[in-house]
């Protein structure tokens, strides 16, 4: 098999390292905690203080079918595109006379063509098990919702821990939901690879960009200027 040119290499490992770097700022550092997904956590746990005070729960019934519903579209979504990235794995012959066409000399080798695809494959995997864990996730804390403590109960110790039991399952949903979704964001960066190393670094830097912006100098960002619950 055609070994991987050593641009190819070079753009290969900088798309890792900036996915691998990207997620570790988000999740575990002081920097991460200023984001919007961060920010979001906090609104959990005022939901569920909120949740234990009403008397009827249609409305939060409601947000937690919502919240299962996108999930699920975006599990099904990763399917279909699993399907996809395998049908064009198969279709290695007829695909290279299209690829011939585009520009960067962007033809490859047979080989080096489905060992792109096989990985374009694998990231659409990674992404199908996260939000089939989330989805799961989210099944668990809809039947929270409903074993929630009556409204006579809010203050006490074992209300509240329920609450705040709720909000963290309800953040690890949302966490692997987002890791999902950044396999996403990340596979349109990868598919600069088809064109060439030097689209490939260019795409994954532009994808970067894009959603460093939208979690700390996006409009939806400002709008937690102040008053925001750390």
């Amino acid at each position: 098999m055609t070994a991987l040119t050593l641009p190819d290499l070079l753009a290969f490992a900088w798309f890792m390292a900036a996915w691998i770097a990207y997620s570790i700022v988000i999740e575990k550092t002081e920097k991460g905690r200023t984001g919007l997904n961060a920010l979001m956590n906090g609104y959990r746990d005022e939901w569920m203080e909120r949740l234990l005070e009403r008397e009827m729960r249609m409305v939060d019934a409601q947000v937690t079918a919502a919240l299962q519903n996108g999930t699920a579209f975006f599990a099904s979504t990763s399917l279909i595109a699993i399907g996809g990235a395998l049908t064009l794995l198969r279709s290695t012959e007829q695909i290279l006379p299209v690829m011939s066409l585009l520009p960067f000399n962007a033809r490859p080798t047979p080989e080096l063509w489905e060992l792109k695809m096989l990985g374009l494959t694998v990231i659409f995997v990674y992404a199908f098990f996260k939000f089939a864990w989330s989805y799961r996730l989210f099944n668990y804390f809809a039947i929270m919702v409903g074993a929630a403590p009556a409204p006579a109960e809010k203050e006490t110790a074992d209300a509240q821990a329920f609450a705040h039991r709720a909000a963290r399952l309800c953040a690890d949903a949302g966490r692997h939901f987002n890791r999902g979704q950044r396999a996403f964001f990340f596979a349109l960066g990868y598919l600069g690879w088809f064109l060439g190393p030097v689209p490939f670094a260019l795409s994954t830097a532009g994808i970067l960009v894009v959603m460093w912006r939208r979690q700390f100098n996006s409009e939806a960002r400002k709008a937690f200027a102040s008053g925001t619950l750390q």
